[in-house]
């Protein structure tokens, strides 16, 4: 498993919010499911810049000290915001919480069906290579 994990799950995370916006409009109310949709969108904008975050900061010919303080000025900056989503009066913070983990009930769910469908098995032969003993 690689970035491309990573990408998968901010897809699948980015459709489950656009299926579950008219459900949450109508059953929850206009508020309650911008607080969703505003978390899940926060969680994965914070997936992306630890990302970024690592990608810069770990590196095989040293730290991109530039990118690396950049990204996180960014995080600091998004995790203030996400203290400001949780103070606003028409949000209730339990929904903006429940948009928060949504990405990782997405990312555990992944794990999960990977798991039950030996996804992450060695490739046939035990993963030798020819010619090694």
């Amino acid at each position: 498993m690689g970035l491309e994990f990573i990408h998968r799950t901010l897809r699948t995370t980015a459709v489950v919010l656009l299926i579950w916006i008219p459900f949450g409009f109508y059953y929850f109310g206009f508020f309650d499911m911008l607080a969703v949709l505003s978390g899940g969108v926060w969680g994965m904008l914070n997936l992306l810049l630890v990302t970024a975050l690592v990608r810069a900061a770990v590196r095989p010919g040293g730290a991109d000290i530039p990118a690396t303080v950049t990204f996180g000025v960014l995080k600091v900056l998004l995790y203030v915001a996400g203290y400001f989503l949780l103070t606003v009066p028409q949000f209730d913070a339990l929904y903006c919480v429940a948009g928060f983990t949504l990405l990782l009930v997405v990312i555990l769910l992944k794990m999960v069906a990977r798991s039950l469908l030996h996804l992450n098995s060695q490739p046939h032969g035990g993963g030798r290579v020819e010619g090694t003993a």
